[in-house]
């Protein structure tokens, strides 16, 4: 028997203005679109911004629908639109941000498992990492590559 250790690092930040402009700019769009979202159920309102390597930026907020699994999450939301109208362009970042009932989260919002594959599959895609800005009030969390996000995934390789 062998034992792997993962290590995954996170860079963190106390509060937006640390981050460089563009990146405010991004989050303050995720910001933006989570007021937006449609969440008349779960009242969990979440958004995300992608900016692509165009430097055009893409916003997107969760979906809901009276039968749950027909509603879609932000991210996806966000990363479809964009590959959707700009199918060529890789994604340079993506920042995500989630309100409940009490505002803003405390801790910063975490993407689902099936964002998470995707942001997977739009690695794989353009073989490029995606800078992902996860936001909280009581700071920021900025990983490097989806792989930090979902260690061991299946990705398209393991078709061949």
């Amino acid at each position: 028997m062998r034992i792997k250790e993962l290590k995954i690092l996170i860079q963190e930040y106390d509060r937006i203005e640390e981050l460089p402009d563009l990146e405010q700019k991004l989050l303050e769009k995720a910001r933006t679109a989570a007021e937006n979202a449609y969440a008349p159920y779960s009242h969990f309102n979440v958004g995300a911004a992608v900016l692509l390597e165009n430097g055009e930026i893409v916003a997107g907020n969760n979906q809901e629908n009276a039968d749950f699994t027909d509603g879609l999450c932000a991210e996806r939301v966000a990363l479809f639109y964009a590959h959707a109208t700009y199918p060529g362009t890789a994604v340079k970042a993506i920042a995500i941000t989630a309100k409940n009932k009490n505002g803003f989260l405390e801790e910063p919002a975490q993407p689902c498992g099936s964002c998470r594959q995707v942001m997977v599959e739009t690695e794989f895609r353009f073989k490029k990492p995606i800078r992902i800005i996860l936001d909280g009030k009581n700071g920021i969390q900025v990983l490097n590559g989806a792989d930090s996000l979902l260690p061991l995934a299946f990705k398209p390789v393991a078709l061949d």
